[in-house]
């Protein structure tokens, strides 16, 4: 029994199983297939020869992308303390004593617009450089 591997599909093919076998397919030994497809080893990907056949190599290494991560946790930061915000808003709606001071909720609506400019600041996406949440904040969530 014949096995084919297609480098365009990723998968094998047995003749007189698959009734349609790509044109791009290349018979693979049992060995490869069993090593390569079947039971990779941990930490291996697949790449291809020049016969199109299926071999295995290192995982290449992911560089983060910092503006990305920034980003990802400036939007985190702010979905965090919105609800100070709304809570405080709703209690001047109705008319209730409200847990910020006035001082304290302009410090969070400049924090917050903070957050939205970071990744305007020329100083992003150093994390040293994040803006700084009131540590009044903290005690709030606690």
């Amino acid at each position: 029994m014949k096995r084919f591997y297609s480098q365009s599909t990723g998968c094998t093919y047995i003749v007189g199983i698959h009734p349609v076998v790509p044109p791009d397919a290349v018979e693979i030994s049992a060995e490869r297939y069993d090593a390569v497809i079947a039971n990779p080893a941990p930490g291996k990907v697949r790449a291809h020869d020049e016969q199109r056949l299926p071999y295995l190599v290192d995982v290449p290494e992911v560089v983060p992308d910092l503006a990305t991560q920034e980003r990802e946790w400036r939007d985190a930061e702010l979905t965090s303390v919105m609800w100070l915000r709304e809570r405080h808003r709703d209690q001047l709606e109705v008319e209730a004593p409200t847990t910020l001071t006035g001082e304290q909720f302009k410090e969070l609506l400049v924090y917050m617009q903070s957050l939205r400019d970071w990744p305007q600041s020329p100083d992003f996406p150093q994390i040293e450089h994040r803006p700084a949440a009131p540590p009044w904040i903290a005690e709030q969530t606690q």
